[in-house]
């Protein structure tokens, strides 16, 4: 009878993915914080932009698109 089993090969290299992986969220984490928020003036205008004419305003308007009418 042949009794296979992962043994502690397996466990070490599950335990590396595993500690990869935290290292890997940490750095992700940082890296989003240095992006930070968009600047008050740009969101401002892009919500007025999109209040004044709503979000699908130019959805089945050719004209909107650049398309040529015949």
């Amino acid at each position: 009878m042949n009794n296979v089993e992962p043994g502690l090969l397996g466990f070490l290299i599950v335990a590396a993915i595993g500690v990869a992986l935290v290292f890997l969220l940490i750095s992700m984490n940082k890296q989003f914080k240095k992006l930070g928020p968009p600047p008050e003036e740009s969101s401002e205008e892009n919500d007025e932009g999109t209040a004044d004419r709503g979000l699908d305003a130019d959805i089945g308007d050719p004209a909107a698109k650049g398309a040529k009418r015949r």
